[in-house]
């Protein structure tokens, strides 16, 4: 049997995996070595110590984080998303959003990095720009609908206060959710972290975060 091939990402997936489980605090690196079935020694071919793996891996959850878009580039293109009507285009994005975040590896990157932003200051940078990320997104969504004549948008100033206060209702709600996602995870050992991934959306929840939205919406002027 050849040697196993270790890369630096698969190191801090692996931890990442660890981490989900146990919390980053408790992971050790004879953890993350039993994960890959690798001695602990092999780690330090690629890490000094488990302090430049966890700086490394709250880079990894950064880049990772920041590829994901509130709007797709596919609903962007030939402004697709503006052939739905203002509150079935919010539930879509809300629902896809949502989606993305309970999928492999994302739910776990979301996870470490909400977790680990009460001690390490990059990792709250990260959540700031997440929650600047969906609130330029919900701007952008209501402008688009504001040319299409759909609605009429306060002032920039109020504006933007309404697309903060419906992020950070949302991302309380995405929380809540996949709290209760790692949950079921937890409950079920046997299964492993890939359970979580198997399991359906639970659709009951899914569109209560989106028609939460509708209270948002009503605060708007339409035409």
């Amino acid at each position: 049997m050849g040697k196993k091939k270790i890369s630096h990402e698969l190191i801090i997936n692996a931890f990442l995996c660890c981490a989900f489980e146990k919390s980053a605090g408790s992971t050790s690196l004879q953890d993350i070595a039993d994960f890959l079935g690798i001695k602990k020694a092999s780690l330090y071919n690629h890490f000094s110590s488990k302090e430049e793996m966890y700086v490394s891996a709250v880079d990894f959850c950064r880049i990772s984080l920041d590829s994901v878009n509130f709007i797709p580039d596919d609903e962007r293109k030939n402004d697709r998303i503006y052939l739905l009507d203002i509150k079935s285009a919010f539930k879509k994005l809300l629902k896809r959003y949502v989606q993305i975040y309970e999928s492999d590896p994302i739910f776990q990157i979301y996870s470490f990095v909400n977790s680990e932003k009460y001690f390490f200051a990059k990792a709250e940078k990260i959540m700031e720009s997440e929650i600047f990320k969906v609130k330029s997104g919900i701007i952008e969504l209501l402008r688009g609908f504001e040319k299409k004549g759909e609605i009429k948008l306060p002032d920039t100033e109020l504006l933007r206060d309404l697309a903060l206060n419906f992020t950070l209702s949302f991302m309380q709600q995405l929380d809540s959710y996949i709290v209760r996602k790692k949950e079921i995870a937890r409950q079920n050992p046997e299964c492993g972290v890939g359970s979580l991934f198997a399991l359906p959306t639970d659709e009951e929840a899914l569109e209560e975060i989106a028609t939460f939205a509708d209270f948002y919406l009503g605060l708007l002027e339409y035409n």
